[in-house]
């Protein structure tokens, strides 16, 4: 009995060696392990920052305590072969983005940042929008201005001291940089940006392209990349989660739509018709929406038009969307009185202009990262019978 007892226990034990030898003892942040160099780099899943629809970043663990961040044109990216006279970073863009208190070897041609940072400053709406969706004001210590901003946090930050204005694109205050202290400052890095002034201060500059992407949910998974120098990678994770799935299902309704409206976008402005692309984030919105953008070209940014080329493409477009800051109500009146010949356009005529306000609605504080809202606000537009007879538009609307 005492010999089959023995036989039992080995035969046990033997049965639970590839179970052992699955489990990772450095597991207990319950996450997965990745493989850099052959050697396993414990990661915690629900912490991991993996890039699904950004083309602008790209993230290597290099260790624990070591992630490896490359920031690039996601436009450069896609259009591979380009002139590199096109591609203007003035900035580093390789970051080693290391545990604060960490000892560890930083990658020649990396520049190393300690995280998480406690300040920074913010140069666009856009990075505010990534900021304000992770609850994380208290990092911010300067802005470059708060005309046309609506967030009251931040408003009443400024009026405390609590974040000081630093200037505008091109006239930047170093003094005023240099009292926010900043660890780190995000800018959008334009070749007449003037960012060589805030240079000279020495503190690092982190290019933050989301306003490059093709994607409007690669544009809102920015706020991953923003996440991993503040700390708050989970937060991103579960954010960025919720509006993808949001997304996802109001895409959705629009899959099998047997009627597709066009549409196209812009005013005239100087004499002339600034439109985008039809490879630009907007343009892909507009299809997810279930209409066809007028405009096939391969531009991913804007292109200045003249009327006589606009009208030619859309002049029996089902719908025409604009987004300005006019001081007051909007109205087809006062379209009209902008260009006597806007309404010779078919959507004129039907009364099928897709507006918004940006003095009326914080439209670049919060779109960025709320790309599924923007779409349902079309689908209610371009297919009504697919949303609720209720349904509250949050920033876009027929115009009255």
């Amino acid at each position: 009995m005492k010999k089959n007892s023995c036989m039992t226990v080995a035969m046990a034990f033997l049965l639970m060696l590839p179970l052992l030898a699955g489990c990772s003892c450095g597991g207990q942040k319950g996450g997965k392990a990745a493989e850099v160099n052959g050697v396993a780099v414990e990661v915690d899943s629900a912490e991991k920052i993996s890039p699904e629809y950004a083309k602008g970043f790209t993230v290597k663990y290099l260790s624990e305590d070591v992630r490896l961040v490359e920031v690039g044109d996601p436009q450069h990216v896609l259009t591979e072969g380009a002139d590199d006279e096109d591609y203007d970073m003035p900035v580093d863009y390789r970051f080693a983005l290391v545990r604060k208190g960490a000892e560890a070897d930083v990658p020649e041609g990396y520049k190393r940042v300690d995280v998480p940072i406690d300040r920074t400053i913010c140069m666009t709406s856009l990075q505010l929008s990534n900021f304000t969706a992770l609850d994380a004001h208290d990092v911010i210590r300067g802005i470059t201005g708060t005309k046309n901003l609506f967030d009251e946090d931040i408003k009443e930050r400024v009026k405390k001291g609590e974040i000081v204005k630093i200037g505008m694109e091109g006239d930047f205050d170093p003094e005023l940089v240099l009292a926010a202290n900043p660890d780190v400052i995000f800018i959008s890095p334009f070749k007449r940006g003037g960012y060589d002034a805030i240079k000279e201060t020495g503190v690092t500059l982190v290019p933050h392209l989301g306003y490059k992407e093709l994607e409007p949910l690669g544009q809102a998974e920015w706020i991953k990349f923003v996440a991993m120098f503040i700390g708050k990678e989970k937060e991103a994770n579960e954010v960025f989660t919720g509006i993808k799935s949001r997304y996802e299902d109001v895409k959705k309704l629009t899959a099998k739509v047997k009627v597709r409206p066009t549409v196209f976008s812009g005013e005239m402005h100087g004499g002339n018709w600034y439109a985008v692309g039809g490879r630009n984030h907007l343009a892909q919105l507009f299809r997810d929406a279930g209409a066809d953008y007028i405009i096939k070209d391969e531009n991913t940014g804007g292109v200045n038009i003249e009327f006589e080329q606009m009208y030619a493409q859309a002049a029996n477009a089902d719908y025409w969307r604009i987004l300005n800051s006019f001081p007051g109500d909007f109205s087809y009146d006062a379209l009209k009185a902008s260009e006597p010949r806007n309404e010779l356009f078919k959507a004129f005529k039907e009364r099928h202009v897709v507006y918004c306000n940006m003095k009326q609605t914080p439209y670049y504080e919060l779109t960025p990262v709320q790309p599924d809202v923007l779409l349902n606000d079309l689908v209610a537009i371009f297919h009504p019978d697919l949303v609720a007879p209720d349904y509250q538009p949050r920033f876009y609307r027929l115009l009255k």
